[in-house]
């Protein structure tokens, strides 16, 4: 595990505007948007972006998903923002204990010129809802890049983190991504970024875990409530 500074998340704030302002973008070009469910690149790492806090202009994926360096880019090698904290306790090898704490999130500074959207592909508005309860048989969905949108069921409650089965599915792409409650025609409720794959089961790392850890690593820079 390790973390960054107040002072280098603030350093890092300050480098993306400094960046903006040496290369500002075209008048005539669109800008870049960034939105939970969107393929993100780091180094040669390809994950998926759990959701995006329009207010404090941080995006959040999976702490595994982190390059060699602290440039992000979206699938087209626009650079988006650039890594300002992480944790990452992942476990090598295939199995876990259910009472074993897991980390796993990376806090990304998005640049000035790229404009933000809290919109999942499908057109479904992501909250954070760190404060919801998950209990076994509950149902859920997950976002990733390459399976799309997969829903099933809680499979297990765990230590800062969950799984799931009946449906929920992921590839190598898909890590980083929204894990969420999806009510008809309402608004997406994030409680989880997906981890991996345990054995059979799809996890996720808690979202109430993870904004804990935001507030321990960043202070006041933890996600706004939907």
């Amino acid at each position: 595990m390790r973390r960054m500074t107040m002072r280098a998340f603030a350093a890092l704030a300050s480098a993306a505007v400094l960046a903006a302002a040496v290369s500002p973008v075209s008048a005539s070009a669109d800008p870049t948007l960034v939105f939970p469910g969107m393929e993100i690149h780091q180094d040669n790492r390809v994950c998926t972006l759990a959701y995006v806090d329009p207010a404090a202009r941080i995006a959040f994926t999976a702490g595994h998903c982190r390059g060699g360096g602290p440039v992000v880019t979206d699938r087209d090698h626009n650079v988006i923002g650039r890594l300002a904290t992480f944790r990452d306790n992942t476990p090598t090898g295939t199995t876990v204990a259910t009472d074993q704490l897991i980390s796993d999130y990376e806090a990304i500074v998005l640049d000035d010129h790229v404009a933000v959207s809290d919109v999942l592909p499908g057109g479904r508005r992501l909250e954070s809802s760190p404060g919801t309860a998950l209990a076994p048989g509950q149902p859920i969905c997950h976002f990733g890049v390459i399976t799309g949108e997969t829903c099933g069921t809680v499979e297990s409650v765990n230590n800062g983190w969950f799984t799931m089965s009946h449906g929920v599915q992921s590839q190598k792409g898909d890590s980083g991504g929204p894990v969420y409650l999806a009510p008809n025609g309402g608004p997406g409720q994030l409680v989880g970024i997906f981890n991996s794959v345990w054995g059979e089961f799809p996890a996720a790392v808690s979202w109430r875990a993870t904004t804990d850890e935001v507030r321990q690593d960043l202070g006041g820079a933890a996600p706004n409530p939907g």
